[in-house]
């Protein structure tokens, strides 16, 4: 059974508290609702699952919320409020609720004194989230999606606080990571999107990704570091062409790679080194048809004389 309410007329409100959350200034008031009084964001930026069992567990263990959610007055529902910050603790109390466990109904919530702008809501949202680790972890590349959808590039970039060609990195990478769908941990997603993209852009063609999605979704690879190794194989051609066959995998192609060209040496001993390689690749059929040609048997004594010298200068 819903408690009665009890919503403070915020004109009456004493003692607001001021916060500021990035280039926005909130005044705020604390109190407590009925659960069923608090409405989530339908334009929430963060998708994915929000029922958690373990923020359950803890909700249970700490009895109720420590933290409460951030909400405003909603525009369209007097008497209700609108969440800006707390979705998922507002979901996984509602499930507490639903399993009869009436103790966890009062929310704590923290209350603006006005309804936000669509824009400034966002801000203090991302602001909020980027002071967590989970931000940094795998949600901002879910949120510059989300915002693009919402409102274009130029206003999505410039409330992430970024360029529009780091927006777009970031879009990019959550594009790519819809593409892993057979992963055991789905939230990984990102982790192996970050890691192909890390690859040079120029060597990932369209069909070395849908290569590497399908090898993934395959489970052929199943470490997202091993797709490093792309940064070796794709520049020769050899190994590229056998991780591109229906057959082919990383360490197979692995196995194709060419030698690794010499480091080339700089100075007296690299000069030496290169002129011997020269002389080494002459073919034999060459060196027949130059047989006693005194122009090239001069040219041999004077650098034998050089050689001689040199030798006798570094002895």
């Amino acid at each position: 059974m819903t408690n009665p309410k009890v919503i403070p007329d915020r004109n009456n409100v004493i003692n607001l508290q001021e916060r500021r959350l990035d280039r926005t200034v909130l005044r705020t008031y604390r109190t407590r609702a009925d659960i069923d009084d608090i409405v989530p964001n339908e334009k929430q930026p963060r998708m994915g699952p929000k029922i958690d069992e373990e923020l359950q567990r803890q909700i249970e263990a700490n009895g109720g919320l420590f933290e409460p959610l951030l909400v405003e007055p909603h525009p369209d529902l007097p008497g209700k409020f609108r969440i800006i910050d707390g979705d998922r603790r507002w979901t996984n109390s509602q499930v507490l609720v639903e399993q009869g466990k009436e103790d966890y109904r009062q929310i704590p919530i923290e209350v603006t004194d006005r309804t936000l702008s669509e824009e400034d809501r966002l801000r203090v949202w991302i602001y909020i989230h980027r002071q967590r680790k989970e931000w940094d972890a795998k949600e901002k590349e879910m949120v510059a999606y989300r915002l693009v959808d919402m409102m274009g590039r130029s206003s999505a970039a410039n409330i992430l606080g970024i360029t529009v060609r780091e927006l777009d990195k970031l879009v990019d990478v959550f594009e790519l990571s819809e593409k892993f769908t057979s992963l055991r941990d789905p939230s990984a997603a990102i982790t192996w999107s970050r890691e192909l993209m890390g690859v040079s852009k120029k060597l990932l063609t369209p069909t070395v990704i849908e290569a590497v999605v399908k090898k993934v979704n395959q489970k052929r690879i199943t470490n997202s570091k091993d797709l490093r190794k792309l940064r070796t194989i794709l520049p020769d051609p050899v190994a590229r062409s056998q991780f591109l066959t229906d057959a082919g995998d990383l360490e197979s192609a692995m196995l194709r790679l060419g030698p690794a060209p010499k480091p080339v040496k700089g100075g007296l001993s690299g000069d030496l080194e290169a002129a011997v390689d020269a002389m080494k690749k002459v073919p034999f059929s060459t060196l027949q048809e130059l047989k006693g040609d005194a122009d090239i048997l001069k040219k041999i004594d004077e650098a034998e004389a050089l050689l001689q010298s040199l030798r006798g200068a570094l002895s």
